[in-house]
């Protein structure tokens, strides 16, 4: 569940459209409650408390708002209770560096699977194989770490006018996650996700192209967004079933301002799914690694993947 990435990706491209504001000096903080749901079904309800330090601020105006920020945040879902924090530092306005962690646990139930190891029901059996998820309530400890740049432009930053909203950002970022239970090369799942997941490197890399309305009292922001995911754990036979082929998602994003302090985005997702030719099979259902890559019409194939709200409330 990543979604609250995207309303970051909101917050950050509001952001940019400030640039040439002047801003008072001093430590800000704000505090705000967000609350994420899809058709999957999924639901995830998060508190974060931001500070917001001056550093190194400069004269001109892609230095005088210079600055790191600290976050803290707390989520619970369904299935799964984390804490997390982040640090932040703009040392310019088009560009962020950002490094941060997450710590978590979670159980399982019949809305899904919380945590756990994804493995063959039965290992002598032939394949495809049944897949069950091995996991009590807090059995393990999942933890995960990342490094980020996040380069960021507004046109109306160049161009003054409320017409010139032309927003782009773009992130990159490695990130290592580990599942205390796991032995290397175990598959786990967590948070109801796809249960491929390894202990070991994933990149992912975001791309977001939108636009600032000017004149609406509601709709403020729209945008479309490409967001990649290649796992980096070379698992000897991973070329079988495809375990490096990354896995595309791409939304259309809608931003809406309901009061300064209030705001909700509406979020459809189409995702790359591995080509295992007429295999119908839910990977959910069954091995994953039992399923062998077909080229027949391209490796992948595009997906409706889901259609999700994200709620923000800003306390203070």
């Amino acid at each position: 569940m990543r979604l609250f990435k995207l309303l970051a990706v909101f917050l950050l491209l509001s952001a940019v459209s400030a640039w040439a504001q002047d801003k008072n000096s001093g430590i800000k903080t704000s505090t705000e409650l967000g609350l994420q749901i899809s058709s999957l079904p999924e639901a995830k309800l998060s508190l974060s408390q931001s500070f917001v330090f001056p550093f190194l601020q400069g004269s001109g105006p892609l230095t005088k708002d210079n600055n790191i920020a600290a976050v803290l945040g707390a989520e619970v879902s369904p299935v799964s209770l984390n804490g997390k924090a982040e640090i932040i530092w703009t040392p310019a306005a088009f560009f962020l560096l950002s490094a941060g962690g997450l710590a978590g646990s979670g159980w399982n139930m019949v809305l899904g699977n919380g945590i756990g190891i994804n493995k063959p029901e039965d290992e002598s059996a032939a394949p495809p194989r049944k897949a069950i998820i091995d996991g009590a309530p807090f059995d393990g400890l999942l933890w995960r770490a990342w490094g980020a740049g996040t380069v960021q432009f507004d046109l109306a930053a160049v161009i003054p006018g409320d017409w010139n909203h032309i927003l782009f950002q773009s992130r990159q970022e490695v990130r290592y996650a580990a599942y205390s239970r796991a032995k290397p090369k175990e598959a786990w799942v967590y948070e109801a996700d796809s249960a491929e997941n390894q202990n070991g490197l994933v990149y992912y890399a975001s791309y977001v192209l939108g636009y600032q309305m000017p004149l609406s009292p509601i709709l403020d922001t729209v945008a479309f967004m490409a967001e990649l995911d290649k796992t980096l754990y070379d698992t000897p036979g991973g070329y079988y079933w495809g375990e490096n082929l990354g896995k595309w998602t791409f939304s259309g994003l809608f931003n809406f301002s309901f009061t300064s302090r209030f705001s909700t985005a509406l979020v459809i997702q189409m995702q790359t799914r591995r080509n295992h030719g007429t295999s119908n099979f839910n990977n959910k259902d069954y091995y994953y690694r039992d399923f062998e890559l077909k080229d027949d019409g391209g490796k992948r194939r595009l997906l409706f993947y889901r259609a999700a709200l994200l709620f923000n409330y800003k306390i203070h």
